[in-house]
């Protein structure tokens, strides 16, 4: 058997896990959800703000991380929409923009029809300069955002005319990949200026924002694991996200990225087998 399983070609590898994601995607199967305490505080803070909350978005992020990102956002936005919180759109990638109009035009638009832009919620769109735009939106928002996405100036937008700097908003919500991301909003808005920040970062950046937790940052949304913890927290609250599979895309993706995990650390284990296998059989030649 060691022998065989030596030769054994890689096909037969890549074949197994293309069973393993493809089976769980086609029997729509998905594993019960329980929202893990950097989730629920971000969920709980966020459904304990008081109706008409300032909520900044920053999306900092390009459409090559939008699988693993476009659920939480989502989450997230259903979630302000639903408690009515103002929400205010930007981004710190040039190639930011199409996921802002998406969001936009997939969840608000389509979901929440009667909320209403310049009311409700407003795109303010890109910004350059990395963390200088952090720094600078401390003192004057207004100095970066003069004009929203459309060209509308800020100061005749009912709800932007008032806006001043960072500290007029309840909570800053940073998705990101990178840099500039989460540790440049810790560093430049939740310290300096004491404003609360959630962050919803990917699977490898995580680790590095868990640290800035719970002083830095109210909670931490890691990659689909988090989206889908969000989504069973939204479904545990409010009946109307329970039954309907639209309103669950990360907790489907849940199911074969388990499976594919699963098999990816079996066939670490058999690997480990065969070898220290061969190596006994050797040693008794």
């Amino acid at each position: 058997m060691p022998d065989f399983l030596s030769h054994l070609d890689r096909r037969w590898i890549f074949l197994a896990m293309l069973l393993a994601v493809a089976i769980p995607i086609y029997a729509q199967r998905a594993f019960p959800e329980k929202p893990t305490k950097p989730v629920y505080d971000v969920f709980n803070y966020i459904e304990g703000l008081e109706r008409g909350s300032k909520v900044l978005f920053s999306l900092d992020y390009a459409p090559s991380s939008e699988g693993e990102l476009a659920p939480m956002t989502t989450a997230l936005i259903r979630h302000c929409c639903l408690k009515r919180h103002e929400m205010y759109f930007m981004t710190l990638y040039p190639d930011g923009l199409p996921l802002l109009a998406s969001n936009i035009r997939n969840v608000i638009e389509k979901e929440f029809p009667a909320l209403k832009y310049g009311k409700d919620y407003v795109n303010l769109g890109y910004s350059p300069g990395y963390e200088v735009a952090i720094i600078a939106m401390g003192t004057d928002l207004k100095k970066i955002f003069p004009r929203d996405n459309d060209e509308e100036p800020l100061d005749s937008i009912p709800m932007t005319e008032d806006l001043t700097n960072l500290k007029d908003f309840n909570l800053i919500v940073t998705i990101s990949t990178g840099y500039p991301g989460v540790k440049e909003w810790v560093q430049y808005a939740a310290g300096p200026y004491d404003v609360p920040v959630a962050a919803g970062a990917t699977a490898v950046q995580a680790p590095q924002a868990y640290p800035y937790m719970p002083n830095q940052l109210l909670g931490v949304l890691a990659a689909i694991k988090g989206a889908a913890e969000y989504e069973a927290a939204l479904a545990g609250k409010y009946k109307r996200f329970r039954d309907d599979p639209e309103y669950k895309t990360a907790i489907r993706r849940m199911a074969p990225q388990f499976w594919a995990h699963l098999l990816i650390i079996g066939l670490i284990l058999l690997g480990n087998g065969v070898y220290f296998a061969e190596r006994l059989k050797e040693r008794g030649r």
